[in-house]
């Protein structure tokens, strides 16, 4: 079957699906959309051509990507599910869809996928896969829970929890902490042991606390997989083992870029690839390409030089001779950067952050010195140099010793069990050896003339007992580019979608963002909302005499307008606050009558909060809800329950991070302007999402109300104006 027909039937799929199942009608929008998903996804070639000589002939694979922006209400996860499915069962391929959190992971493998299956003639498979990390190490939670029985063999085995929590703690836990650790672990154990837990973080009856999954976590650096002597019972490799069958596989953004390289998920020039959500990919990929190291606390150096020398002289790796000398000189190296930083830049690390306090208390910052341009002084780089060289002629010699381990593990089947703990014990502290490789080859990285810089800086940060750690931190400042390099150059097939894409009208600034502007296999469409948000929707454009830049006047202003409005709710509401503080005042201004009506976030746990609000508007009752940002995106209330949005002000996000204030920078060394380029476009997607809360089908009718006179008053306010949906405008009259 060619392409064409491919798409065709493809789409003759998705309009049989629609005509023959009960509830479901067509939608124009939605039928555009699979249109677009059918031919992008037929008309890239996957995998290895079948005649590689006509191949070299016709030039590259082609590839085609389409980047859809699908409104609110039009059904996107049927509109690309449906033609992907098709097509992979034709093609005998799969489909790799990607999303922005667990969560919505988990409502497309228990809600849309099985709906679908049930839909569609064929039958397809599908499965969940989560990180490695979402799952418990068996051997970890052995050998932890025996350390807290007082079973350990050796003083070198009771370093191992230290290890395992050092990197997130600043020394040696109390009692209490260790009697909890050990609580924790033993129910763990337990319920691992009984049944009654499978492994996976996300069904233990309790949330975890982070510091104590983080020693038990499965981790790719410890785990020695098929030599490991608990592999058979090993619960990340049974979810893998459930993906080997599968034609549909979701991931998360996080776990689509950190297997990149890998074979931990299908390869992405073989699959057609759907990017859910796709606004979060840049703020993902940052997170993923930055890296980090201690420059203080370096005693798991010693213990990992003193683990690499023994496993490697009974291996007979000779590698293992050069370690002592480079390991020496790593820490040398180190303390004379940390000096250096101290020397340069002690004065700003010196001074806390807008929002903590010098106390030392463990994780919390003391201050933060952002090297400027990216140019760090000259005399950093003789100790990076060192650093580059020692640090890659150890991960050299780990690697060596870590190949010989699982050969042993190979060949001495009865020594499995102990082989195994040494290769975990090495692995657990061998990413922090790699973290400090990867820092210093980010931190020497000097700025090219027109090239975006790598973001440099450093942090104070508390280390218990009135001590302070020092970190070097470095990150690439533009997301497209490390997307371009390391997703884009090896994805043939893909779909990216979200309901908002477009910025003030335009998908520009998202495709810079995501790597693909200016690619020729792109292709974008916008495929508009169902809904009639002139009859359904009301947007009025309140305004203040206080300028919203002045936080103190304008919050009390608006606090004012916003209670007076509140009275007039009669359903359910939702209030969007920009600060933490903002929201504080304006809980605390309520008088009490009101105070009753209002769910503060936080205040209790959000499923809760959800499950009393809609509770209340069940009963009658009027309810609100008082949130921040991560109410503003992916909450669905619907019809009642969200009848009144109140916006208090523009949700802008100056780039006062270190990457972000690296890129402005850079941007205004280049005669450009930042708040045009960056802010104005991000807060454009940003409201966009918050004012999506409001209509959720076709039956609602809302009222939205944004105090921040700049978006009528000012030209970036229009063109944030000309990214939302077309409700009825209403501009009361200037306060007096």
């Amino acid at each position: 079957m060619n392409k064409t027909d491919m798409a065709r039937e493809a789409l003759a799929a998705f309009d049989r699906l629609v005509s023959r199942a009960a509830g479901l009608r067509p939608r124009a929008g939605q039928r555009l959309m699979a249109e677009q998903v059918a031919a992008t996804f037929a008309a890239a070639d996957l995998g290895r051509l079948p005649d590689a000589a006509a191949a070299e002939d016709e030039g590259a694979p082609a590839r085609s990507i389409a980047v859809v922006q699908a409104g609110t209400g039009v059904g996107k996860s049927l509109a690309y599910g449906v033609p992907a499915i098709a097509l992979a069962l034709e093609r005998n391929t799969r489909v790799l869809i990607s999303t922005a959190t667990v969560a919505l992971q988990e409502q497309l493998v228990h809600k849309d996928l099985p709906a679908l299956a049930a839909l569609m003639p064929q039958p397809f498979r599908f499965a969940l896969a989560k990180g490695r990390g979402r799952y418990v190490c068996r051997l970890k939670l052995e050998r932890l829970t025996q350390h807290e029985q007082g079973g350990h063999d050796s003083e070198e085995d009771t370093s191992e929890e230290e290890d395992l929590f050092s990197a997130w703690t600043p020394g040696p836990a109390s009692l209490d902490e260790r009697a909890r650790r050990q609580a924790a672990f033993a129910s763990m154990a337990a319920d691992l042991a009984s049944g009654r837990w499978d492994g996976d973080r996300d069904t233990l009856s309790v949330a975890p606390d982070p510091l104590i999954w983080q020693a038990v976590a499965a981790d790719v650096s410890s785990c020695s997989a098929r030599h490991c002597p608990v592999y058979g019972q090993c619960s990340y490799f049974e979810q893998r083992r459930a993906l080997v069958g599968a034609q549909v596989i979701v991931v998360n953004h996080d776990l689509l870029l950190s297997s990149l390289g890998s074979r931990a998920l299908p390869e992405l020039d073989n699959c057609l690839l759907v990017i859910d959500e796709a606004h979060h990919l840049p703020a993902t990929a940052l997170d993923q390409f930055a890296s980090h190291m201690d420059l203080s606390r370096l005693t798991w150096l010693d213990r990992l030089t003193s683990r690499a020398l023994k496993a490697g002289s009974q291996l007979g790796v000779e590698e293992v001779a050069d370690i002592p000398k480079h390991a020496a000189l790593i820490r040398q190296a180190m303390q004379d950067l940390a000096r250096l930083v101290m020397h340069q830049y002690g004065e700003q690390l010196r001074v806390p952050m807008q929002g903590w306090s010098a106390t030392g208390r463990s994780g919390e910052p003391f201050g933060r010195a952002r090297v400027a341009g990216g140019r760090l002084p000259e005399p950093m780089n003789g100790p990076l140099a060192q650093l580059a060289h020692s640090t890659q002629v150890y991960v050299d010699a780990l690697r060596a010793i870590s190949k010989a381990l699982r050969a042993e593990m190979r060949d001495q089947p009865l020594e499995a069990r102990r082989l195994a703990t040494q290769y975990a014990q090495l692995g657990t502290l061998a990413p922090r050896l790699e973290a400090v490789h990867a820092t210093t080859r980010w931190l020497m990285q000097t700025p090219q003339e027109g090239a975006s810089p790598v973001a440099k800086w450093f942090t104070l940060q508390g280390a218990g007992e009135g001590m302070a750690a020092l970190h070097a931190h470095a990150s690439p400042t533009l997301p497209g580019g490390a997307l371009r390099h390391h997703l884009w150059s090896v994805v043939r097939a893909a779909v990216l979608t979200s309901a908002t894409l477009t910025s003030c009208g335009r998908f520009d600034f998202l495709l810079r963002e995501i790597g693909l502007a200016d690619d020729p296999d792109v292709v974008t469409l916008e495929v508009p909302s169902p809904f009639d948000f002139q009859r359904q929707g009301r947007l009025v454009l309140a305004s203040t005499r206080a300028d919203p830049r002045d936080a103190a006047a304008f919050t009390r202003e608006m606090v004012e307008a916003l209670i007076q409005d509140l009275r007039d709710v009669r359903h359910g509401a939702l209030v969007l606050f920009t600060s933490r503080e903002q929201m504080r005042q304006a809980t605390e201004a309520l008088p009490a009558d009101l105070r009753e009506r209002v769910l503060v976030q936080n205040d209790i746990p959000r499923q809760r909060l959800l499950q009393r609000h809609a509770q209340r508007v069940a009963d009658g009752l009027p309810s609100i809800i008082f949130g921040m940002q991560s109410f503003g995106e992916g909450l669905d209330l619907p019809g009642r329950l969200c009848e009144d949005l109140f916006i208090t002000k523009l949700p802008f996000m100056p780039p006062d991070d270190p990457v972000g204030e690296a890129r402005a920078e850079w941007l205004r060394e280049a005669g450009r302007d930042p708040f045009m380029e960056l802010v104005v476009p991000a807060t454009a997607i940003r409201l966009a999402q918050w004012v999506g809360r409001a209509i959720r089908s076709e039956e609602d009718e809302a009222h939205v109300v944004c105090y921040d006179r700049r978006l009528a008053q000012t030209s970036y306010g229009q063109r944030l104006l000309a990214g939302l949906p077309p409700f009825t405008r209403v501009q009361p009259a200037t306060a007096p």
